[in-house]
């Protein structure tokens, strides 16, 4: 094992992987920006390095300031919680070639799954199912017209090097292909480099359901259930849960063994997500693989039991897993709800500012995730995620309610601040979700129920 890592990361994740290094006996060893420079991770930190100003390509993006860090630090491991350079295969060459342990899959596989075009190649020849479309990039607008007319409309557009919910389209009507097709290549050329694209049908109403992989170095693999992430704004999930509400056993078992199956196959080492699509039949399609670890891994953490940091650490170390299938056995109800510093009535449109107040709710079985505090600062330079609050019941209606009454405790004040609190309890209340028939439609609805206002 090691004696120093080096988290490669900022706020809450920082934080997270923080407490699990010291409760394994590893020193700590953090970056920070200008921006970040009084952030709890630093104050928790056995040394702590600054590695430029806020803007994350200056700073948490610049893989030469990190690599100095490490260097200063006697780091033995990084680990890049998500985000970021986390998927970054340059960034785990890079480690390599300073023989610091990068806390992941091999660059490799990172070059191949995080492309989806050789992902779902990948994926496809292990067996694991794919919605109708492109495996290959298409590379022109006639080529994509040609596609779409064989599927069917609707379609999504999709960027090869896309991911978190962005460098995508839905097309609806032919007509709109030819400008819908150019805006998503520029828009894929200016965030991540790569005008590439596929692709393939679109669900309006799917559920988005992924499921946690562990893979050691040794051919080990194992999952650990599902979690239901369709309630999302932007296409960013905001209520997770697990496990996922309404499946049938049987489809459950198919798509973890499909996960574990896949990512054996591709070769992967450490914690990983596989993410479907489940249709209104109960058919579930490949939709991409997450080489890293996910902001929704607590509510698997409260169903298992199981440290998924820690076992990251541990497989980097070349430790095989300690715990079988049979072993792995999931109890109770999880459901996270990410806060927020945003508007929902005006689009979601992030409220950055200082952080007068904050209560964060407690109480039984409540896990709050966060590195603000009050007197500290929400920046507009990130994320607006502001926490994560997880409760854990032993079964979904009793977790429904304790997430409600721990959301009705939190509080947040600061001027020009706004969260997604209410918007949440909405969400929470809806009867679809309430009934555990929700799909990725339900924030859509939730939205074009209450107008959002104008900016």
């Amino acid at each position: 094992m090691f004696n120093t890592v080096l988290i490669a990361n900022r706020g809450e994740i920082a934080l997270r992987v923080a407490r699990t290094c010291r409760e394994m006996g590893l020193r700590v060893a953090a970056v920070y920006s200008t921006e970040d420079r009084d952030s709890a991770v630093v104050r928790f930190a056995d040394q702590a390095v600054c590695i430029g100003p806020g803007p994350a390509r200056h700073s948490y993006l610049y893989l030469p300031a990190i690599m100095e860090a490490a260097r200063q630090t006697g780091a033995e491991a990084i680990h890049p919680g998500y985000g970021f350079l986390s998927e970054q295969a340059d960034f785990a060459e890079a480690c390599e070639a300073e023989g610091l342990t990068f806390v992941g899959p091999p660059p490799a596989v990172i070059d191949r799954l995080g492309d989806k075009s050789t992902a779902r190649a990948a994926m496809a020849d292990a067996g694991l199912p794919l919605l109708p479309g492109t495996i290959e990039p298409v590379g022109d607008a006639e080529a994509v017209a040609k596609v779409a007319a064989d599927i069917g409309y609707p379609v999504i557009v999709k960027a090869v090097a896309g991911g978190g919910g962005r460098g995508m389209q839905v097309v609806h009507e032919p007509d709109d292909l030819p400008r819908q097709y150019r805006e998503i290549r520029s828009t894929a050329q200016s965030l991540f480099g790569d005008d590439r694209v596929y692709v393939e049908r679109y669900l309006p109403a799917a559920r988005h359901v992924e499921v946690q992989v562990l893979c050691d170095s040794h051919g080990n693999g194992v999952h650990l259930g599902q979690r239901d992430c369709s309630v999302q704004r932007r296409r960013q999930k905001i209520i997770e849960e697990a496990p996922a509400p309404g499946l049938p056993r049987g489809l459950v078992e198919q798509m973890g063994h499909a996960a574990v199956r896949g990512l054996l196959a591709a070769g992967y080492v450490g914690a990983g997500t596989v993410e479907f699509l489940v249709d209104d039949q109960s058919r579930f399609y490949f939709m991409e693989v997450n080489c890293r670890i996910q902001v929704e891994h607590p509510v698997t953490e409260l169903t298992h039991g199981v440290d998924l940091v820690r076992e990251q650490l541990r497989i980097a170390a070349g430790e095989r897993l300690d715990v079988s299938q049979e072993e792995l056995a999931a109890r109770g109800w999880a459901i996270e709800c990410r806060i927020n510093a945003e508007d929902p009535a005006r689009g979601f449109l992030p409220t950055p500012g200082p952080l007068t107040g904050l209560h964060l709710p407690g109480g039984p079985f409540v896990r709050v995730d966060t590195a603000a505090v009050a007197g500290g600062r929400i920046s507009a330079a990130y994320d607006p995620l502001l926490a994560k609050v997880c409760v854990w019941a032993p079964d979904r209606p009793q977790a429904l309610a304790r997430m409600r009454r721990a959301l009705a405790e939190l509080s947040v004040e600061g001027p020009g601040i706004s969260t997604n609190r209410d918007f949440l309890l909405t969400a929470l209340d809806h009867p679809l979700f309430v009934a555990g028939t929700h799909d990725t439609s339900l924030v859509d609805r939730l939205t074009a129920s209450h107008p959002r206002e104008e900016s």
